[in-house]
């Protein structure tokens, strides 16, 4: 097991310095771009009640989730860029863009900026974020790939915690206006993108024949697996295949199809609990405050939630955990309305956000295991773009649902699409091993 070490072929350890340098500046791009956007629930509410009281909660999702839409579209160009140029080049125009969207943002005042500059502008400067940054992670790490990718993404649930109750400070306790606010937002966001394109750099030898060499070890690692008996079953000829083809195969293998298909009828319903926790624990009678603060608990869950499952994920199976995570939480969505005092509400929190941070956290671990180290950035990127359509149209779906039939309706929704997407994830679990809770 000792072969390949993706930081540096002749060592004997994955845990360099180099590459958790490299997941540190990967955790940053997360904070700084998905873990903004976690916290889209507070400008729900503070536009619904502001700049934008004229329209309703449904027009005004549409900012939120078009961001989204935009960050996960951009993911499979992305995705095949990383595969092909350096990182650095992808993470400073993302970061310039990105930063550039957010001070648009505390400029805009009618609909339509809003729409340009916090939807379009950011969500597709995400997309050369988060691509480059899983990618180089994943080369880095083998054997502890769930850790380091749970680690990684953990960045977005930090930021998850930490913008909510920032924004919250600044707009509701401390009557910082709002363009002032958002300027502070991309100050802070300075300088961990800068550290980020500093420190998220590929392994030694990644061309020519030191990259072919990798390449050749990666797969003579698999098979001292299989010797060895970690892994159960036999190299799948789909993957074999993909290998050796490039990336036009992923898009012929029924199991990253299955995959695909699993996480994309998940986002239909995931991402409800973050947009519109908020808003229920108002609808209840409780405190602005206490609501926005939803938000963060959400989120510090998160965080725990894409770590830990990631290092059980390395020992019991990728697939496994992630597929588990989701039928979890499709279970803890179904009881969303029993939760109506503040404790509940926390404790339900708690719960979605553990249980939910997996399904973040091991979806590129379970892309990056039937793709070749070449092709990471690639099947990341296809992934992401698999869900594009379906995490666009789940948040206004779920404010019409609201709108129309109330929180119960929306919890049922959530519940419905986590529990289908964690079954198909098990078939394209049992479709790669042949059995069930195989460890994939």
């Amino acid at each position: 097991m000792s072969q390949l070490q993706p930081s540096t072929p002749s060592s004997g350890s994955e845990h360099t310095s180099r590459a958790w340098l490299t997941v540190v500046g990967a955790f940053f791009t997360f904070f700084c771009s998905v873990g903004f956007l976690n916290a889209f629930g507070v400008f729900q509410d503070y536009y619904q009640s502001h700049q934008l009281s004229g329209y309703s909660s449904f027009d005004i999702s549409w900012i939120g989730s078009f961001s989204t839409f935009a960050l996960f579209a951009g993911a499979p160009i992305a995705g095949v860029l990383v595969d092909r140029v350096e990182p650095t080049i992808l993470l400073t125009c993302g970061s310039l863009a990105m930063l550039a969207s957010i001070f648009m943002t505390s400029l805009c005042q009618e609909y339509y900026q809003f729409f340009l500059a916090q939807a379009v502008l950011l969500g597709a400067s995400m997309s050369c974020l988060f691509c480059p940054a899983i990618a180089t992670v994943s080369r880095y790490f083998h054997k502890n790939k769930g850790l380091a990718m749970g680690v990684t993404v953990g960045g977005s649930s930090a930021g998850g915690v930490i913008w909510p109750i920032v924004l919250d400070e600044f707009l509701n306790k401390n009557g910082v206006s709002f363009g002032w606010t958002i300027r502070i937002v991309g100050f802070i966001m300075l300088p961990l993108l800068f550290l980020a394109v500093l420190t998220v750099i590929p392994p030694v030898g990644k061309t020519g024949d030191d990259y072919h060499h990798h390449r050749i070890l990666t797969d003579e690692e698999k098979r001292n697996e299989i010797h060895e008996g970690v892994g159960a079953h036999e190299v799948p000829q789909e993957q074999a295949s993909t290998q050796k083809q490039g990336p036009v195969s992923l898009l012929k293998n029924t199991t990253f199809i299955v995959l695909c298909l699993g996480l994309a009828i998940s986002y239909l319903g995931m991402f409800s609990p973050f947009f519109y926790a908020t808003s229920y624990a108002q609808s209840l009678g409780h405190s602005t405050s206490f609501a926005f603060y939803l938000v963060s608990i959400i989120n510090a869950a998160s965080l725990v939630g894409r770590i830990l499952p990631g290092v059980l994920a390395d020992r019991y199976g990728h697939f496994n955990l992630c597929g588990s995570a989701a039928l979890l939480s499709g279970v803890t969505a179904f009881c969303w309305t029993a939760a109506t005092s503040a404790g509940g509400l926390v404790v339900w929190c708690l719960a979605y956000g553990f249980t939910s941070g997996a399904i973040m956290s091991l979806q590129s671990a379970c892309a990056a295991h039937l793709a070749s180290h070449e092709l990471h950035g690639t099947a990341v990127g296809f992934l992401m773009g698999s869900v594009a359509l379906t995490a666009l149209f789940g948040t206004p779906i779920s404010g019409q649902l609201v709108g129309s039939y109330g929180y119960l309706a929306l919890s049922m929704y959530a519940g419905a699409s986590l529990v289908v997407g964690g079954l198909l994830i098990f078939v394209a679990q049992f479709n790669l091993g042949r059995k069930i809770f195989a460890r994939q």
